[in-house]
């Protein structure tokens, strides 16, 4: 009798073991931002990744949250695959912390529950204080202000003092220029033109330009911590913008009007690793007191200004600054290579 009492308590034992085995509860293994994270974009959504699938009608606004202090934030919940993806129905706020929580109330496709609610904080970039404005030094005296070639396709009309160098002044083209003493002046033009084969001290005043030009280009790259990446996945036509950071690691285009809101002493920086475009007849609009003289678009790539276009800002591309046919700019177009104008109406802001 003794061995088979043993050997029904082993199998007893056994079934119990396998039991707990199976009873598992769902647990996760990632999410973005990590915990405790700082400078998180703002228009960043919330992900948790599961170790295995689980029900969809599970993970939702009430199992998935994501909170300011004790003030829920409005967002949407979606599940795919093994990931859930809270995305808050407006930007977050500068410099904050959240909290993002998914309870018990997610189950697994065996309508098993996470043993534990899950909860995670992390800090927004930015802050409630404004960025600070690039500083472009003595390239902030030029409207225009290139390397390589300024070319212009009669009649523009600029307004503001245009330099180039280390190029000389046969390539500045179709403004007729007329030459004095260590500078050009042009109908065209209301302000001078100046080039690096005039008289002193021009030459070393647009040294001191181009230099603190590319200087401020790579203050403009250079700015940690992003409010808003990827916005849009580079498109921003039709978008309302914020002061801020904002960055993008490709191509961004303008295919609609877009309008920045803030006040006049806000500060906008944009990164972009590829092109701006800005399509025919869009507008950049300015709101509520934005000025363009603070805004910065550091482009690595080339820029183009689509035909009847109106532009806002001051640009620094690494490359060309193309203007085309009858569009404008209220800024600067300061160009490591080339600037090249149809038609144009630039004035400086």
């Amino acid at each position: 009798m003794v061995p088979i009492i043993a050997m029904l308590l082993v199998v007893l034992i056994s079934g119990c073991n396998k039991d707990e085995e199976t009873y598992t509860y769902p647990e996760g293994t990632t999410s973005e931002p990590l915990a405790n994270a700082n400078d998180v974009a703002r228009n960043k959504a919330v992900t948790f990744t599961f170790k295995e699938a689980m029900d969809p009608l599970t993970i939702n606004a009430s199992t998935f949250t994501l909170s300011k202090g004790t003030t829920p934030v409005s967002g949407k919940v979606a599940y795919s695959g093994t990931k859930a993806t809270f995305t808050p129905s407006s930007n977050l706020d500068p410099g904050t912390e959240y909290k993002a929580s998914i309870t018990t109330g997610a189950k697994n496709l065996a309508g098993i529950a996470l043993a534990t609610n899950t909860d995670w904080n992390f800090t927004t970039a930015g802050s409630a204080s404004s960025l600070a404005v690039v500083n472009l030094g003595s390239a902030g005296n030029y409207v225009i202000l290139a390397k390589t070639a300024i070319n212009n396709s009669a009649t523009s009309a600029i307004t503001g003092d245009m330099g180039l160098s280390p190029a000389a002044t046969s390539y500045v083209t179709g403004f007729s220029l007329t030459n004095a003493t260590g500078y050009a002046t042009a109908v065209q033009v209301t302000g001078k033109i100046y080039a690096a084969d005039m008289v002193a001290p021009t030459p070393i005043n647009l040294t001191t330009a181009v230099n603190n030009m590319i200087t401020g280009y790579n203050d403009a790259a250079g700015r940690p911590s992003p409010d808003f990446t990827e916005l849009g996945t580079g498109n921003i036509g039709g978008e309302t913008l914020t002061p801020g950071l904002y960055k993008w690691t490709s191509n961004v285009t303008v295919p609609s009007d877009v309008t920045l809101s803030g006040g006049a002493d806000d500060v906008w920086i944009f990164q972009i690793a590829g092109n701006l475009t800005a399509s025919n007849s869009v507008k950049v609009i300015l709101k509520d007191g934005a000025q363009a003289k603070n805004i910065f678009w550091q482009v690595a790539g080339n820029v183009t200004i689509g035909t009847t276009s109106h532009f806002e800002g001051i640009i620094l591309s690494m490359t060309s600054i193309i203007l085309k046919t009858g569009a404008s700019m209220n800024g600067r177009a300061l160009a490591q290579t080339s600037v090249v104008l149809d038609k144009n109406i630039v004035k400086q802001p």
